[in-house]
């Protein structure tokens, strides 16, 4: 009689009994069959989280308009027109130029669309050079450590020494002040950051049994590092390269405003800010338009930046 109670107890839940019911053998619900996918649940964050939407949408429209400048633009950004010197925008009336000119008539929204074009590439192309310089030096002052990853170190801590605008002003100085030159010299100067987290996260990473497992098959030391190391310490990696871009910004903004950046007659951020300082009371809308781009991109980029951490890393990531 045992036995037989045990053989029923354990029979399958499925299996086809006589005189069982087909509404108790229903089949499980989609989300035990699949789990959420980690897009969809990067996407809940994103719709939950409504300032990481604003940032979002900021920052399409400042990527859109560095893209299609040409064709958003309604003047020329270079145009010089005395006669329309300092003239207020829309609020004033003024609908031809509706955020105003510069003193030279220019036409502040036209440069200021073309002036994205100046963020979006410095940005993005520095912090491109500072992560692949900072990412390598990282990798092999963590994972080889000895002299030289000691001599990386040092040199990082020499850098970190001297302040990075005051360096950005020297370097640029000595090269010249032109946009490649711009972005070499931040790119150079904002490595130490990612070689400094790098370092870290290989320390204990490179500890761990998986990585022991591939020494011990004999993998070579660019298969572990690129292969298994890289992988585990990327995401850090990734959400600091999305905030450096707005620190990049900020620092080609001050080096343009402070004359040793990008040259006119190219539109920057920047260098309007320094052609409308001296008329702020008369025509603040020169320098104060400009102004309030920056800060709504740089934090743009902070909020979209806040979004990665809590999706890319666990330790901050909500349930979804």
């Amino acid at each position: 009689m045992l036995g037989r109670a045990s053989a029923r107890t354990v029979a399958p839940e499925h299996e086809d009994q006589p005189g069982a019911s087909t509404r108790d053998r229903s089949p499980p619900t989609p989300d035990a069959r699949h789990p959420r996918p980690r897009r969809s649940r990067a996407l809940g964050l994103l719709r939950r989280n409504r300032a990481a939407m604003v940032g979002l949408g900021v920052l399409a429209v400042v990527v859109v308009a560095a893209a299609f400048a040409p064709l958003l633009a309604p003047h020329d950004p270079t145009l010089q027109e005395t006669s329309r010197s300092l003239r207020p925008g829309i609020w004033a009336g003024n609908v031809e130029q509706p955020l105003g000119t510069d003193l030279q008539g220019r036409d502040i929204l036209s440069r200021l669309i073309y002036g994205a074009r100046i963020s979006v590439v410095v940005g993005l192309a520095a912090v491109t050079i500072s992560v692949l310089i900072g990412v390598l030096g990282g990798l092999v002052a963590g994972f080889y450590g000895g002299t030289l990853g000691d001599g990386i170190m040092r040199l990082a801590d020499i850098q970190l020494s001297f302040p990075a605008i005051l360096l950005a002003l020297a370097l640029v100085g000595i090269l010249g002040p032109n946009t490649l030159n711009v972005i070499l010299v931040l790119g150079v100067t904002g490595w130490v950051i990612y070689a400094r987290v790098v370092r870290g996260r290989v320390l204990s990473v490179k500890e761990t049994e998986f990585v022991i497992a591939a020494r011990t098959v004999g993998a070579r030391d660019p298969r572990i590092i690129f292969r298994h190391i890289l992988p585990n310490v990327a995401t850090p990696v990734i959400v600091l390269a999305t905030l450096e871009v707005a620190t990049v910004i900020i620092a080609e903004a001050t080096l343009s405003f402070l004359g040793v950046g990008i040259q006119p007659p190219t539109p920057t951020w920047g260098g309007m800010l320094a052609d409308g300082k001296v008329y702020l009371r008369n025509a603040w809308w020169v320098s104060t338009i400009p102004g309030v781009t920056i800060t709504l991109v740089v934090l743009s980029i902070n909020l979209l930046g806040d979004w990665l951490r809590d999706t890319l890393d666990p330790r901050f990531r909500l349930d979804s």
